[in-house]
């Protein structure tokens, strides 16, 4: 059993405790957080441990590895204390605030050999996975522009601030929504090098940006849209798509299906001519706990079997999460220019 702890026990922290909790080949052993209200109720109902200092969660408990689901704010200090009591971790997206950060994550996990991981869950998403092979199939000939967009209902209307409406906390449309976008263009197409014309727009929010929108420069020299809203009140939650076009068809990939339009049928990967509609049923492999989506316990089993395995070659490891926030300081860079 791999012995596990958690830090921070908000949205994204709870989801990854009761999938943590139901996996058999792990042995959920203690969460830190600074809410009373959680912990009585963790305490009272559950075996774990708990604790309101995630240092002293660490020293005293035998932990293999440790998932850190704070605000964006603590992860560098938090991952590299895990890090230096050779832990191997899972970080919660976006990575991290500073770029210097990002780097010494990095550079201390491959000291460490640890195995780490971030939470951007569309990584494991069949649809996601789906495009990316057929495009390393060169189904759609000579690619020559792409779409990357992500909407949803977050902010609507003016109102009191929380840790996602202030910068310094790893807030914004910026950090909290199109890095989902960018990281999946990065794992996709290739890794961004540039951007122009961005536009980080404030619609309700005061100290963050709303929406953010880009075009973008990729090291194989294609070129794409970004466009991400998170004041768009037509959807009811998150809503991530990627749109790839080239000489021979266009491919359209969201979160539950994936649109394939062919001039030519391809015998080849059983592509018929004209429009194939695949769906995230037939490409998503079931899971042993469903929770929000089979993305969200895949990479957790997808973790755990990497420490199993001793892998360090990880699909979403810092080093890749790292590529994302560079995207991130180009976008704001290039928006300062303006």
């Amino acid at each position: 059993m791999i012995r596990t702890g958690i830090i921070g026990l908000g949205k994204m922290g709870l989801s990854h405790c009761s999938i943590l909790g139901a996996h058999p080949e792990v042995d959920l052993v203690a969460a830190c957080d600074t809410s009373g209200l959680i912990l009585e109720a963790m305490s009272k109902y559950s075996p774990i441990k708990v604790y309101t200092d995630y240092k002293k969660m660490i020293g005293e408990n035998e932990l293999n590895c440790v998932f850190v689901a704070t605000p964006t704010k603590y992860h560098a200090e938090m991952v590299i204390y895990s890090l230096e009591n050779n832990l191997h971790v899972f970080c919660e997206k976006p990575f991290s605030l500073h770029i210097n950060d990002g780097e010494k994550m990095v550079r201390l996990a491959k000291e460490k050999k640890r195995i780490t991981q971030v939470g951007y869950h569309n990584r494991f998403l069949g649809t996601f996975n789906e495009i990316k092979r057929l495009i390393e199939f060169q189904v759609l000939g000579d690619i020559y522009h792409f779409l990357g967009e992500a909407y949803g209902p977050v902010v609507l209307k003016k109102k009191g601030g929380t840790w996602r409406s202030e910068t310094s906390e790893g807030g914004g449309c910026l950090f909290d929504y199109a890095s989902h976008v960018i990281n999946l263009i990065n794992y996709i197409l290739g890794n961004i090098t540039n951007a122009e014309g961005t536009l980080l727009k404030k619609i309700y929010s005061k100290s963050v940006e709303d929406a953010v929108y880009s075009t973008l420069f990729l090291k194989n020299g294609l070129s794409g849209i970004l466009s991400v809203n998170w004041s768009d009140e037509t959807y009811r939650k998150m809503s991530t798509q990627i749109t790839v076009m080239g000489t021979e068809g266009k491919i359209i990939s969201d979160a539950q299906e994936l649109r394939i339009y062919l001039k030519k049928e391809n015998k080849k990967l059983k592509l018929e001519k004209g429009w194939t509609i695949k769906y995230v049923t037939d490409l998503t492999a079931p899971v042993n706990f469903y929770l929000r989506g089979e993305e969200y316990s895949a990479q957790i089993d997808y973790f755990i079997n990497c420490i199993k395995e001793n892998e360090l070659n990880n699909r979403s490891s810092f080093e890749s999460a790292l590529q994302t926030d560079y995207v991130i300081e180009l976008l704001k860079k290039d928006a300062e220019r303006r």
